[in-house]
């Protein structure tokens, strides 16, 4: 026999969606801005949002899509967006020229520079040496060519050594399948594309990075503005608290992070954004966070960052202090 629903069972199941009603709507909100579309190498922030870990934090976040690091910046500095993030490098060069831009680096994502040349192996290239003389296109668009003859340099090479061809970034890929060039310059997050495009014309796909060949920095960090981080600096902490767990779960779930990608950006594909996550995470995880610890922003790091942009972008080294760019209280809050 089913037994009544007594009036104490109904007022403390009241009482217990009241209570959750009133935590959903105490949610401290935060919008974080993307340097770029979703994709496997973004997929963090929407594992964060998928699995519960900032709501956790008693966080409301909002993802919001960016074309660059520079627009990231400029819409977390005009207060667009509260947290995001984009590349050290950019950061930098935009506070040497102008030393009011009010956001900082709070947390590092990427520990090595995702830039590479992506090759076949009937090429014979397997270094960047082996690049001397080579056809070799890239993308206008791509931070990547700034870099470019500070690696060829830095390998005995001259700035003149390749012949060098600008084309459309998805231009790319069939340009290298079929003879068009011999190298293409591209980052390690895009190796899953051109693997199947190497498979599907019968080819081996050679990826020669260039953190390997002396190209030592840090990249896509999360970056926030001085205001958050003054306003809201409890929110900042819990913020960070839940990225940092979603960025090791990714680490650890890649399938899992890709469905959580495709089910908040229909669009996306969840096995293409798993394999990403794959390509991605030895940029997170790798012997320089074995070292330093996950997000880390060591001084020593920061400088050599500072000494490679400042040549790439032609800007002075005395032009900035790097340490301006950094605030490391929120990863203190995670010891």
């Amino acid at each position: 026999m089913r037994k009544p629903v007594t009036r104490s069972v109904v007022l403390a199941a009241g009482l217990a969606t009241g209570l959750l009603a009133q935590l959903a709507a105490a949610a401290d909100e935060v919008t974080y801005q993307l340097d770029w579309l979703p994709g496997g190498d973004k997929s963090p922030i929407y594992v964060g949002v998928e699995k519960g870990f900032f709501a956790e934090e008693g966080l409301e976040v909002s993802i919001a899509s960016g074309r660059g690091s520079t627009d990231a910046i400029t819409k977390i500095a005009t207060g667009q967006a509260d947290i995001g993030s984009a590349d050290i490098a950019a950061l930098m060069a935009a506070r040497a020229e102008d030393d009011s831009v009010p956001v900082k680096v709070v947390y590092s994502i990427f520990n090595q520079a995702p830039h590479a040349f992506f090759s076949l192996a009937g090429n014979g290239i397997s270094s960047v040496e082996d690049i001397d003389g080579k056809k070799v296109a890239t993308s206008p668009f791509t931070s990547s060519n700034a870099f470019l003859p500070l690696v060829l340099k830095e390998n005995g090479l001259a700035e003149d050594a390749v012949a060098l061809t600008k084309a459309d970034p998805g231009a790319l890929g069939p340009m290298l399948m079929n003879g068009g060039t011999d190298a293409i310059i591209a980052w390690v997050t895009n190796v899953p594309l051109f693997e199947d495009q190497a498979e599907e014309t019968g080819n081996e796909l050679v990826v020669v990075p260039w953190s390997a060949a002396g190209l030592e920095l840090y990249s896509s960090s999360v970056v926030a503005s001085d205001r958050f981080l003054s306003e809201r600096p409890d929110v900042a902490r819990r913020f960070i608290k839940a990225f940092d767990k979603a960025l090791r779960y990714t680490n650890d779930n890649p399938d899992e992070a890709g469905a959580a990608l495709a089910t908040m950006v229909p669009e996306v594909e969840a096995e293409v954004a798993a394999a990403q996550v794959r390509a991605t995470m030895p940029l997170v995880f790798n012997e320089v966070s074995n070292r330093d610890g996950l997000g880390a922003l060591t001084p020593g790091r920061v400088a050599q960052t500072w000494e490679w942009t400042s040549q790439a972008e032609g800007l002075p080294l005395d032009s900035l202090d790097p340490e301006v760019v950094v605030d490391r209280s929120l990863l203190e809050s995670l010891d």
